[in-house]
């Protein structure tokens, strides 16, 4: 992560964060959708372990040797993929297979939908910091 003006970590891992609240809420949703669906089960994102795995990869900047020019280069680029759903473990298997609660759901979105606009309303307010500094006002 860079620490430039327009670009510091706290900005960068506000975007991972949104990134990440964005991937949970589409989990959820197709959970939702498929709540009649037999033997769907039912699929959860970690959002929170994966963002630190990906803050904590992107920040060590540890360099890849290539060891013979045939090998494929690393990539550099800080844009990584945080799909990481697993099924949700637990749950009661209604008699068709499926596993999801509609109310467990809910609470769910319920839960992302304040995470995100508690972040969405941080880095407004640091970007409006930005714009005032800038203004010299």
């Amino acid at each position: 992560m860079s620490s430039t003006l327009f670009a510091d970590d706290a900005l960068s891992a506000a975007s991972l964060a949104l990134r990440g609240l964005t991937e949970r809420q589409q989990v959820i949703s197709s959970n939702i959708a498929n709540v009649d669906t037999p033997g769907y089960n039912a699929r959860e994102y970690d959002f929170e372990t994966t963002l630190k795995r990906t803050i904590n990869s992107v920040s060590g900047s540890v360099s890849i040797k290539r060891s013979d020019s045939r090998h494929i280069a690393a990539k550099t680029s800080t844009n990584t993929n945080l799909i990481a759903t697993s099924n949700r473990e637990g749950g009661t298997y209604r008699e068709d297979g499926n596993n999801v609660d509609i109310s467990t759901e809910l609470i769910d979105m319920s839960e992302t939908n304040i995470k995100y606009q508690a972040i969405s309303q941080g880095l407004s307010n640091k970007l409006l910091l930005l714009k005032s500094i800038a203004q010299g006002g």
